[in-house]
């Protein structure tokens, strides 16, 4: 017998990424399936003849065509069974840490998006606004992101440079945090980000398109001993939700 041919479930995958993430480019695309631009432009054109794809004109990104979107052949992906998966362990996590926290994935080579959230219910609490959207680099979770994939310095700088910091954070010292997050094992953002708060958290770059976790507070509320212990508790979390999901 051969092998299964590799283009058939490359086609596949792009299916499957745009049932999870869409709309998006061909770069993100590539990108995120490490396709080389002509075999992904090939491959979205024949999607696209075949009636399984369609290309927006204006921003030429690409999403599933209606009657595939509705099908339940590709639903249930990635995104849905993480989320589901992570939610009650969040949840939990949350309750136990007087903590909001997030579950973000990579939406774009700019972007990252939360799929999921889960709050405690202290009387005094932070919460995540549904669905929300924020640049790649940016946060406690965009040093996350980078330091579980091991980006190099350009690709770090480009992704630095378009975030809008609260306080200023010169490159040299983010840089040197997204190393720290590399040895740690999880990110710490304190007041860069969003002022009054703290927020840890810990990628999870095998899962495609890459995930992260996240858990905020508010700032100074938490010694360093206990910022720590709340990334040790999300290294846990990170750990259990992957073990589920195998």
């Amino acid at each position: 017998m051969t092998g299964p041919v590799r283009s058939v479930s490359q086609a596949f995958a792009i299916l499957r990424l745009l049932a999870d993430t869409s709309p998006l480019s061909l770069s993100d695309i590539g990108r995120v399936l490490e396709l080389s631009p002509s075999s992904c432009l090939n491959l979205l054109k024949t999607l696209a003849a075949e009636g399984a794809v369609e290309r927006d004109a204006r921003s030429k990104q690409y999403r599933l065509a209606p009657v595939w979107a509705g099908s339940d052949v590709l639903t249930g992906g990635t995104t849905r069974r993480l989320a589901e998966r992570a939610q009650p362990l969040m949840t939990r996590f949350a309750q136990a840490s007087e903590a909001a926290v997030g579950l973000w994935k990579i939406v774009s080579r700019d972007r990252m998006q939360l799929a999921a959230h889960a709050e405690s219910e202290a009387g005094m609490r932070l919460r995540l606004a549904d669905a929300q959207r924020q640049p790649l680099g940016g946060g406690a979770a965009g040093r996350a992101i980078a330091a579980a994939q091991g980006v190099g310095e350009a690709e770090l700088a480009r992704r630095y440079a378009p975030v809008r910091w609260q306080a200023d954070l010169p490159f040299e010292t983010y840089a040197a945090q997204v190393r720290e997050a590399a040895k740690k094992g999880f990110a710490v953002d304190r007041d860069y980000a969003h002022r009054g708060v703290c927020t840890v958290a810990v990628g999870l770059a095998d899962i495609a398109p890459g995930f992260c976790l996240s858990a905020s507070t508010f700032a100074g509320s938490r010694s360093d001993a206990e910022v720590d212990a709340l990334g040790a508790g999300l290294i846990a979390l990170r750990d259990e939700l992957i073990l589920g999901a195998g």
